[in-house]
């Protein structure tokens, strides 16, 4: 298993320089309004990196206020669409100037690996923020025919205040995935990062205002999600929450909008999703897209291929190479380029998943490969694998959101089927044949929101995303993630004089 490599010198490893740690309302980076300050934690070594201002109720209120000034008064949503374009564009390049600082400041928060957020993150939030400024001059409603002696059109116009309520995991990522869209559709924000990871926001919001984003259009509260992320689902003035994060702060979330204004919401929660190898499938691909779809991000992935399902005549061959796949899996400091994976995000997720790991072997699963800590100081896990897992088990039910891989065995199409249905969940499934029938009845009849066939974690921005069942609903990504930040409002007018005036 790889170690942490003690030959990068700290210029090499380009640790950031700490800019924002206040909260961002209305164009100025302000303190709390109680004071207060919480740490931001290293998972690389559990070592402080910086304290942050920490939003509260009073802190909420002020950046709905400014939101709410910024929507009924201001510039934003009254620009034509071109214009928000040109200015979503430009913060698009400040970001590029920026992006190994930022790439960085997601690897000290979240334990990311450098090389991927430079290559991988920051570019496809680039995408993101590009797509939607493209986007942003061509949202327009239909004309209707209508019956009788009337027309009609539609218009599509801006749903007000929305609440971005983000994960850790992608903290990049999940920024511009929630306010890329709501930026075209002229909508202004309060953007609540996860108390984990929120240092790379707070320079976007910085970023934004250089660019020429209004005051008031984008604020970000750092906070916890029982008071600032409470504070924003459960505010009168705020017209519209999105949410991603775990299926039970998603009930949460929907509880305190219908109690309150009943504003719109669209979340995108867990998943437990289905990896189904068939035996036809080239087994050395088929262990490379299991490793990938499970150990990378160290698991930390919604989407993540946790339930690996192989077929019986192939399974004990996957089940060989898979291990020696685990076993050269490099774990260690995210900045070393070397690395495929580095560490928790922070101690009580590193303990969730080891006490998992636990729950396997006292149900009776076995431990192939892994299931330790390793690398020393900091939240390390070694990629782990079990065999003779049953659908019962808590590791083939529950999200365990770290690098544990759960596998097992089938013998015919439909029990594939059947038992990559046998989830509460329904965010993400891939499949693995060369064969187009079996690959098109599979990803016809598994019940998710994104099938990937013979590959995985192909996202794009034109490609929508979100979940069935207990994933959550509403869609990111592709021209339907518009929908979430817009109204539709008819428009009737008689083709002649009206007998009624």
């Amino acid at each position: 298993m790889g170690e942490i490599s003690n030959g990068i010198s700290k210029k090499e490893m380009k640790i950031p320089e700490i800019k924002f740690t206040k909260l961002f309302i209305n164009g100025s980076f302000l303190d709390s309004y109680s004071g207060k300050t919480f740490e931001t934690i290293d998972p690389r070594n559990g070592e402080v990196i910086a304290k942050i201002s920490e939003g509260n109720k009073e802190d909420v209120d002020l950046a709905v206020k400014a939101a709410r000034q910024a929507f009924d008064h201001g510039k934003w949503p009254r620009m034509s669409g071109y214009e928000r374009g040109r200015i979503m564009m430009k913060f698009a390049d400040l970001i590029e100037q920026h992006k190994e600082e930022l790439a960085a400041l997601d690897s000290i928060d979240a334990g990311k690996l450098f090389a991927a957020g430079v290559h991988g993150d920051i570019p496809h939030s680039l995408n993101l923020l590009r797509y939607y400024a493209g986007a942003a001059d061509k949202i327009h409603g239909e004309t209707l025919k209508l019956a009788g002696e009337y027309q009609g059109y539609t218009l599509k116009e801006p749903i007000g205040v929305v609440g971005h309520i983000i994960p850790w995991n992608f903290p990049t990522t999940m920024f511009f995935l929630k306010v890329s869209p709501a930026l075209a559709a002229g909508c202004t924000m309060i953007v609540k990062p996860a108390e984990q990871t929120p240092l790379s926001a707070l320079f976007y919001a910085h970023l934004a205002k250089e660019a020429g984003i209004p005051d008031g259009v984008l604020n970000v509260v750092n906070g916890f999600g029982h008071t600032a992320g409470a504070a924003i689902s459960s505010h009168m003035d705020v017209d519209a929450v999105s949410f991603t994060g775990s299926t039970e702060v998603g009930r949460l979330i929907m509880e305190a909008a219908a109690k309150s204004n009943l504003k719109s919401v669209s979340l995108e929660l867990g998943g437990k999703s289905p990896l189904i190898i068939f035996d036809d499938a080239d087994l050395d691909m088929a262990v490379s897209l299991a490793s990938l779809a499970i150990f990378y991000n160290k698991g930390e992935i919604c989407v993540a291929g946790s339930r690996v399902f192989v077929q019986e005549k192939i399974y004990d061959a996957f089940v060989k190479k898979a291990a020696e796949n685990a076993k050269n899996w490099v774990v260690g400091d995210p900045f070393d380029p070397r690395v495929q994976q580095g560490p928790q995000v922070d101690k009580q997720q590193f303990e969730k998943v080891l006490s998992y790991i636990e729950h396997g072997k006292r149900e009776g699963a076995t431990l192939l490969t892994g299931g330790k800590p390793c690398c020393g100081k900091g939240y390390y896990i070694e990629p782990t694998i079990f065999t003779d897992v049953k659908e019962e088990m808590m590791i083939a039910k529950d999200e365990i959101f770290g690098p544990v891989m759960s596998l097992m065995k089938f013998k015919t199409i439909e029990e594939a089927i059947e038992k990559a249905n046998a989830t509460k969940y329904g965010l993400a499934a891939g499949i693995v044949t060369k064969d187009l029938n079996i690959a098109n009845k599979v990803s016809r009849s598994v019940r998710a929101g994104s099938i990937w066939i013979n590959c995985y974690f192909a996202f794009d921005a034109d490609a929508p995303f979100g979940g069935y069942k207990l994933s959550g609903f509403g869609r990111d990504l592709g021209l339907n993630a518009l929908d979430k930040y817009l109204q539709v409002k008819s428009v009737v007018t008689p083709l002649y004089n009206s007998p009624w005036l």
